[in-house]
């Protein structure tokens, strides 16, 4: 008999490239593609945000349960219910669409915390004489134009200059704060764009238009992180970007874009928000960053990375937009609405630690030192 090993245990010289989707299967984004080991929709890891995005809904149900029981009055009036809820969603509408932009950027292992800067440095520079005299356009241009630039020097300092993301985009707050008061001689710039203020004032079939806009955003965010090769790639430069690197992504190329479209939603915020106060004006958007990074842990996604849906962030979003609402409604302070919305928040973080972190690993060391 030949001593040499069989042919089956010999290794190829070189290994065949990884593909991207592939590197997300075997760190569990994915799911299976064979037909035995196809899970259903609510079972297993592909289930697992459904499962999330159920129990906001359940949330919001319970939000609205509170409200009939301390308002009966004004639930009992079927309009004043269908004019409250688009309300919520006209108020949840701004921060919305900064939020898609920041999930993205946290699925990807990052953070944001510019976003309400670059929002007035947008509407800042889109309500500027020189620009309104371009009309709509230009405004909207400028506005898109001016979001994308600064989240892309976000992403080239974080990606290339391997600056922390907190400190550089810490850094960008404060410096397009000052750029947008200096834009402005820290005064307030009137809107005198008709087509630009209409955005918020007018509606289309009884729906306002700022609830399209938001609508449009959240369902392109969707499709492109769930049905695009960009958004299997920030699943996965979230979750390893070392792995991503080796599946051959382009991890510094990537983290760029992310922050570009973080900006570019910025830059689309800014405009709905200087429709709906016909003004710009450097303190606008203020800490909106908080409410979009609040919403998106509150929807479900991992602050460490590799894991988030945008449907959750938007039920976040409305979460808060509808607490704002109902402490209004009942004439209760912004102080207890803020103690509230930050219990809420420290509340979602320990669930997802008790699912994903460092807690459940903590149990499970302790089982294994006491057998």
């Amino acid at each position: 008999m030949s001593d040499s090993p069989p042919a089956a245990t010999q290794l190829p010289a070189q290994s065949p490239p990884v593909e991207p989707a592939e590197t997300n299967m075997a760190a569990g984004y994915g799911r299976p593609t064979g037909s035995g080991a196809r899970l259903s929709w609510f079972n297993g890891d592909g289930g697992e945000g459904a499962k999330r995005n159920l129990a906001l809904i359940g949330v919001l149900l319970a939000l609205f349960a509170i409200g009939a029981a301390t308002r009966s009055d004004l639930y009992a009036n079927p309009d004043w219910v269908w004019a409250n809820m688009l309300s919520i969603l006209k108020l949840a509408s701004v921060v919305g669409v900064v939020t898609v932009g920041m999930t993205f950027v946290i699925i990807g292992g990052g953070i944001d915390l510019s976003v309400g800067a670059i929002v007035a440095l947008a509407g800042v520079w889109s309500t500027t004489v020189a620009t309104q005299s371009f009309g709509a356009g230009g405004m909207i241009f400028t506005a898109i134009v001016v979001g994308v630039a600064v989240g892309l020097v976000n992403g080239t300092l974080i990606a290339y200059g391997r600056l922390v993301p907190f400190i550089a985009t810490l850094a960008m707050l404060v410096a397009a704060r000052g750029l947008a008061a200096e834009i402005s001689q820290k005064q307030t710039q009137i809107s005198q764009n008709s087509v630009i203020n209409g955005i918020a004032s007018n509606d289309l079939l009884g729906i306002p238009l700022l609830v399209y806009i938001l609508a449009a955003v959240v369902a392109a965010g969707w499709v492109l992180l769930n049905r695009t090769t960009f958004g299997r790639r920030t699943v996965a430069v979230g979750g390893n970007p070392e792995a991503a690197r080796l599946a051959g992504i382009d991890v510094k190329r990537h983290t760029l874009l992310l922050y570009g479209l973080s900006g570019l939603c910025c830059g689309i915020a800014a405009i709905m928000l200087t429709a709906q106060a016909t003004s710009a004006q450097a303190a606008m958007a203020n800490l909106y960053e908080l409410d979009a990074i609040a919403a998106v842990i509150i929807g479900g996604t991992l602050l460490s990375g590799g894991r988030g849906t945008i449907i959750g962030s938007l039920l976040g979003v409305i979460i808060f937009a509808t607490i704002t609402n109902l402490f209004a409604i009942n004439g209760l302070s912004t102080e207890a609405q803020n103690m509230v919305k930050g219990g809420i928040i420290v509340a979602a973080v320990l669930i997802q630690q008790v699912q994903f972190g460092s807690l459940s690993q903590f149990f499970r060391r302790n089982r294994l030192t006491t057998t």
